[in-house]
């Protein structure tokens, strides 16, 4: 296999394989990134076609949040019995069959099971906790930067495809566009096949970190049940108040992100003049910044407090987002928005999750962290479709942005009630 060969080239260059496998992830989450964020673009143009209202199609998406994220904790488990790569190609087949069958959509309802139920499975199947997987089985030092690395390509999958879509869209259309979605869906799906092993044991390594001192974790049993191992966890975990802080943090993360600006930003701003490709540049913008808001991140949730970080980062996001009904969506209105907004869009994830492998520990840390992931698809679903529902009810979007903002201060403030680690890992069942 070319892992094989790949791992031993790189050994004689004296480069992990963990870096490869971050190289590969990286690739596949920022590829179905920008399928996340692709209706964003389509939404005006399924408008004009088809005659669908703005709570139509967020209803679909607001679906699709929801099922993205309560896949989230069976996606954990079953990465830990059927493999990695495994179940990322599967996850990729099922977005592209999908989205191919999209391509001939002409009611409502085939919106709702297409881009609703399928591509929320089918994206849910790997979601945030894939990375998170990834760093907690192949890095023991710098497993913070790498979170921070393979959450930042969600930013990069915007910052690439999203102003590439719009013009595709106004000079081709959205099918076009979307089959370039499915052909860049196709080259992940290669290079999973080819590069993505589940274990650094696999091709003869121990993590990247570890001296040897420690044994290796035992994989987990092949008869445990999918259903099983989710629900016990979640039944362990909310046994934690830690666990339901950082639920409900990560629904107002969600609510401000995902659900509201990567939906609804691209259709406000053309309420207010501005052409499609030029918002999608504005997010593309926000992109730039958080790449390195959430790789930096990723270097200081290795160093300090991660309570302490997640207060500044909701309480500036929700500053900026009460903040820009106020830019009279100017140039510079909107360029300051975009920086202060894009530096720590996602730069929630990297403390989140050494908050989650603090509490639970490094086994049960990705089960743990999917069930919180959950907590943030809610909040994008609700965002998603309470934003629709404003535009199609007041024919304005801002009530939402004022809504998510006031959100974000309260998660500043509540992230405090977190009690310090202890010195030794706590146990799920634990109360923080």
């Amino acid at each position: 296999m070319i892992s094989n060969w790949l791992s031993a080239a790189l050994a004689r260059r004296n480069i992990h394989y963990g870096w490869a496998m971050v190289g590969v992830t990286f690739l596949t989450a920022l590829i179905t990134a920008g399928t996340v964020g692709a209706p964003g673009v389509f939404i005006v143009p399924l408008q004009k076609e088809f005659g669908w209202t703005t709570a139509e199609i967020s209803s679909a998406l607001s679906i699709r949040f929801i099922l993205f994220g309560l896949m989230a904790p069976f996606a954990a488990a079953l990465l830990n019995r059927y493999g990695l790569r495994n179940v990322t190609l599967s996850a990729l087949l099922v977005v592209v069959s999908g989205l191919v069958a999209s391509l001939a959509m002409t009611k409502v309802w085939h919106l709702m099971l297409l881009w609703g139920v399928v591509i929320g499975v089918g994206t849910g199947m790997t979601a945030l906790v894939l990375g998170a997987t990834v760093a907690a089985r192949w890095f023991v030092g710098r497993r913070g930067l790498v979170v921070g690395i393979l959450t930042a390509s969600v930013a990069t999958g915007q910052l690439v495809f999203l102003p590439l879509l719009a013009t595709l869209t106004d000079y081709y259309g959205w099918r076009i566009a979307l089959g370039f979605v499915c052909m860049m869906l196709g080259v992940a799906a290669f290079s999973v096949l080819m590069i993505m092993r589940d274990r650094p044991s696999d091709v003869g390594l121990r993590p990247f970190g570890d001296e040897g001192t420690e044994p290796l974790p035992a994989p987990p049993p092949n008869n445990a049940s999918i259903m099983a191992a989710a629900l016990g966890t979640l039944r362990d975990a909310s046994k934690s108040r830690a666990f339901w802080i950082l639920f409900a943090t990560f629904f107002i993360c969600g609510a401000s992100t995902n659900g509201l600006v990567q939906v609804h930003l691209i259709p406000m701003c053309l309420d207010f003049g501005i052409p499609q490709v030029q918002a999608a540049s504005l997010l593309a913008a926000m992109g730039i910044f958080d790449f390195f808001g959430t790789i930096v991140s990723g270097w200081l949730s290795d160093r300090y407090d991660n309570r302490h970080l997640l207060f500044w980062y909701y309480g500036l996001r929700g500053l900026s987002l009460l903040f820009l009904p106020f830019t009279n969506f100017s140039f510079y209105g909107l360029s300051l928005f975009a920086m202060f907004y894009g530096l720590d869009w996602i730069a929630t994830v990297p403390p989140t999750v050494r908050l989650t492998a603090q509490r639970f520990g490094p086994e049960r840390a990705n089960l743990v962290f999917g069930w919180i992931f959950a907590g943030h698809q809610l909040g994008a679903a609700s965002a998603a479709f309470g934003a629709g529902l404003s535009r199609t009810v007041y024919a304005t979007y801002l009530p939402a942005f004022f809504v998510a903002g006031a959100l974000c201060v309260v998660a500043s403030v509540i992230v405090l009630a977190i009690s310090r680690p202890a010195p030794k890992v706590v146990a799920a069942a634990a109360t923080a």
